[in-house]
């Protein structure tokens, strides 16, 4: 279709009888393609009772292809326009308004909302003589890129006008009077999120004032590198080497702003401590093993003011941060010589993923290079010690020639998935093509820590589902493995009950689509949007070509997504969940050529198991197919090894290769350069007993935490095995973080610098353990400057750990939801009971809940010698009992663990 993708449109017209301008602007929210405004047609209701009862009669013309489409006014009110049909493959919608204010346009096409749908457009009546504001810039915009709207100052007399745009991050404004009573205002976003724009007249707020605009980061990449300086300090006393891994160090500030810091072998040969200084005093060291202080700790040590980092003595130099070209080196230079020890952290962010270089010359001064492949604005955000350097950020803009990728964006609706209870099915969904269920296991752990087996269903070809039925209500731990291997998304979190938290960070997704896939044909992932809760599901993919995206909601909180691509190459799948990406969104992904003949090819006699050291092989069928044949094995640790492939009788081919360590194993199997279907094969070697799916956290520091302050949680690892843990942080600062061995797994300790949240990954051998990412809100004064997202990280490899009680086995009682106070009971046999008699009396429990009723009698003797209970239906019991000897007994009946109101009874008998 014609037309621009985002409007900005303005109807002004003057009436002499009553002296009023009318004045109306559409704002296109998102760049949309498939509309666009035509000029309005506006007439006047001359009815001369004013404002309150005066209807603003205009036409505003959208085209728009789609059937659907309604208009919720600034009351809350829904209407429905007028949808009429242009016969040319669009239609037009013509609303005609009845309230001033900010009214919003749906627009759905086979029941879902078009992109950009709602659309926010301003109807407004005013008295001549006062200032507007109208723009797409006061309502979105996108990070890196120009917001504008327009300042209209027509009649509106003498007066000062003043702007601000508040947010988080500093916005550069600029604006240009247009000389004819508008104007003309640009400001630049550097991050997303919510901006204020304030616009005011004479010192007084215009109408509408402050705008909130929500600004995100679409189509933004990122990329980032740290470099600097640390003070060491030797340490009194003598440690080994062995005790480093158990030991902890932290560093308290005059002002009492406490950090972890590192401990290290010096050159010097000693043990000694590595931290950033933040201010300068008399700083506390302490060191401790196992939480009791080592001999000599704590001890002492004074900065001096010059060794504190400052970001305002940092020299930076060079074109490149003002403009700089694509597809070559735009070179700047930092120099920190006189500016104390401190980190060095660079991030650009912008239309593509520039690659950062980073070259220490021998004078101290650090040249640094960035090589951006798309043209437009990049943000570089340049901080010393954790505070922004003078300038910064930097708004660079880029030009040249792009690399004509071609990008393609769905959004989905998401509706919060089914509630699940105790005692109900509960199940989990999953696509995986190409296999067989005989190889599949799934375990279910409850949060009691009971693991039992879940029964797995083949649901149509390929698509398989887990069941269970739970005992408890809480967050759940299920496995899915493959030949012993957690699939990908595995081990998955499953609530049972009301949903503790959602978001984003929620969001699961995996399967092959998102490791590799093959031109010409649709390659599919599984999405999982259960514990997230309700939202958008936004799914793009960018690359060398065009691509087809496919979208089918299984409605139980997962869905499948397949695309297509006609051209190979490297491709980027970004999945956004509320406009937040999702866990390691963006994916890189490998699109090979078509496979041709490599379909033919088939794997034979794959072993379950391989051993260090040891040579294993399995055979290759190539069934006519003409080509060379390629095998590579990747380690877990990201070695790569060739693979010795011999023929070994006319189309069957051995593939050998010698692992060196344990743990998961890629083989990579590739006919004329293209990877056969099975590949890459995956395949255990040695005692990998690392199980994610075995891995807690707990901790104050996963709760909310303070800024300044120091905070730790555990990691539990006990019966995970040994494996590589790797905890990572993002959020508006850096934290000083380190791992420490303890008793029941490992410590991490860290210290936020900013408020805001911060969103912990723990991964145990490439895997998200269950809740990772965890969210963490940090309050407080705020100790360094925000700017983009800053990442820490510690990764250590863990010894294996058994836990002193061994993991709880075999049925466990679920956990109940019940009131005992709400328990009623009667009968004569509460009171009074006779010798060789039944002896009755009811208990009626239908209002408190379900639970277990337990009734026992106890006499002078012991126990009573006969006691039946009969359950007539909805809670409701009958109870009777035999008493052999005179004397005084109790009645004890109790629901669940609870007595019941008037229990203990006395009996005479």
């Amino acid at each position: 279709m014609a037309g621009e993708d985002n409007w900005n449109d303005v109807s002004v017209f003057y009436s002499d009888k009553k002296k009023k301008y009318v004045s109306v602007s559409e704002i296109d929210k998102e760049a949309v393609p498939i509309v666009f405004a035509e000029a309005h047609k506006i007439t006047f209701n001359k009815t001369g009772l004013g404002l309150a009862y005066t209807p603003i009669n205009f036409l505003t013309i959208y085209h728009i292809d789609t059937r659907q489409a309604e208009v919720k006014m600034p009351s809350g009110h829904i209407d429905q326009p007028v949808i009429e049909d242009n016969r040319d493959g669009t239609v037009s919608i013509k609303y005609d308004p009845r309230e001033e204010g900010v009214h919003e346009l749906y627009v759905k096409y086979n029941g879902e909302h078009v992109q950009g749908s709602p659309y926010k457009f301003h109807v407004d009546s005013i008295f001549s003589g006062y200032v507007t504001a109208y723009g797409p810039g006061l309502t979105s915009g996108v990070s890196g890129e120009p917001s504008q709207f327009t300042i209209s100052t027509k009649g509106a007399g003498a007066g000062g006008l003043s702007m601000a745009v508040e947010g988080p991050s500093k916005a550069e404004i600029t604006c240009h009077d247009n000389k004819d009573g508008t104007v003309a205002v640009s400001y630049l976003p550097t991050a997303p999120g919510e901006y204020k724009i304030s616009v005011r007249f004479g010192d007084k707020h215009i109408k509408g004032s402050p705008f909130i605009a929500k600004v995100t980061g679409e189509g933004r990449k990122r990329n980032q590198i740290s470099v600097g300086s640390c003070s060491e300090v030797t340490l009194p006393g003598k440690v080994n080497d062995n005790d480093i891994r158990s030991l902890n160090a932290s560093i308290q500030a005059p002002s009492g702003l406490e950090e972890p810091c590192f401990l290290k072998r010096l050159p010097s040969g000693n043990i000694g401590i590595s931290f950033t200084p933040r201010e300068a005093g008399q700083h506390i060291v302490s060191v401790k093993k196992m939480g009791v202080h080592i001999q000599n700790s704590p001890f002492n040590i004074t900065v001096q003011e010059q060794e504190v980092g400052d970001a305002k003595k940092v020299k930076v130099a060079g074109t490149a941060l003002k403009e700089g070209k694509t597809q070559g080196e735009n070179t700047f230079t930092v120099d920190t010589r006189n500016a104390g020890y401190g980190g060095l952290s660079l991030s650009i962010e912008g239309p593509s993923k520039a690659e950062i270089q980073c070259a220490d010359s021998t004078d101290g001064v650090l040249a640094i290079s960035y090589k951006p492949t798309e043209p437009g604005y990049y943000i570089v955000n340049l901080k010393f010690a954790d505070h922004h350097v003078e300038g910064s950020p930097f708004t660079v803009k880029v030009s040249g020639e792009g690399s004509n990728r071609q990008r393609e964006k769905i959004q989905r609706q998401r509706d919060p998935a089914p509630l699940t209870e105790v005692g109900t099915n509960c199940k989990l969904t999953f696509k995986m093509p190409g296999i067989t269920s005989f190889d599949l296991a799934a375990t279910v752990t409850s949060p009691g820590g009971v693991s039992e087996d879940a029964e797995i269903q083949e649901v149509e070809d390929g698509l398989y589902s887990v069941h269970f039925v739970p005992k408890e209500l809480g967050v759940h731990t299920v496995s899915v493995k493959y030949r012993e291997i957690h699939i990908p998304g595995s081990p998955f979190q499953f609530t049972v009950g009301p949903l503790r938290d959602s978001g984003s960070h929620l969001v699961k997704a995996g399967g092959a689509g998102l490791e590799r896939g093959e031109a010409g044909r649709f390659n599919e992932f599984n999405v999982w949007t259960r514990e997230a809760g309700a939202g958008q599901l936004a799914i793009s993919l960018e690359g060398p070509s065009k691509a087809e995206i496919d979208f089918k909601d299984r409605r139980d909180g997962s869905c499948d997504v397949s695309y297509k691509v006609d051209e190979p190459g490297e491709y980027r799948i970004g999945l956004k969940f509320n406009e937040q990406h999702i866990p390691d969104s963006p994916f890189k992904v490998y699109i090979s050529p078509a496979v041709g003949d490599a379909h033919l090819l088939e794997v034979a006699q794959f072993p379950d198991s391989a051993q260090v050291d040891k040579p294993t092989q399995f055979y290759i069928r190539l069934n006519g197919a003409k080509g060379s044949l390629d095998g590579r094995v990747i380690s877990p640790s990201g070695k790569t090894d060739d693979c010795f492939i011999q023929n070994i009788d006319g189309d069957q081919y051995s593939i050998r290769f010698m692992p060196r360590e344990n743990g998961v194993h890629n083989i990579n199997v590739k006919f004329n350069g293209v990877h056969i279907p099975a590949s890459p094969l995956r395949i255990k070697v040695g005692k990998d007993d690392a199980d994610p799916a075995a891995v807690h956290a707990h901790g104050p520091g996963l709760g909310s935490v303070k800024t300044g302050a120091k905070t730790d949680l555990i990691i539990d690892t006990c019966n995970a095995g040994a494996g590589i843990l790797a905890v990572t942080m993002d959020g508006p600062s850096r934290v000083a973080m380190d791992c420490t061995e303890v008793e029941e797994g490992y410590k991490v300790r860290y210290t936020p610098l900013a408020p805001g949240f911060y969103y912990m990954s723990v991964k145990y051998n490439g895997h998200h353990i269950v809740g990772s990412p965890f969210k963490i809100e940090a309050s407080g004064e705020n100790l360094a400057e925000i700017g983009a997202q800053e990442t820490s990280s510690v990764t250590v490899e863990t010894v294996q750990k058994v836990s002193k009680g061994a993991q709880k086995q075999g049925p466990v009682l679920p956990h109940f939801k019940s009131d005992a106070t709400k328990v009623t009971s009667k009968g004569m046999g509460l009171k009074k009971a006779y010798l060789n008699k039944h002896n009755q009396f009811t208990v009626h429990a239908g209002d408190a809940g379900n639970n277990i009723l337990y009734v026992g009698i106890y006499g002078p003797k012991g126990p009573c010698d006969e006691v039946q209970l009969k359950h007539k239906g909805k809670n409701n019991y009958e109870c009777w009992y035999v008493v052999r000897d005179r004397g005084e007994y109790i009645v004890i009946v109790k629901w669940g663990d609870d007595h019941i109101p008037g229990s203990p009874y006395k009996v005479e008998v």
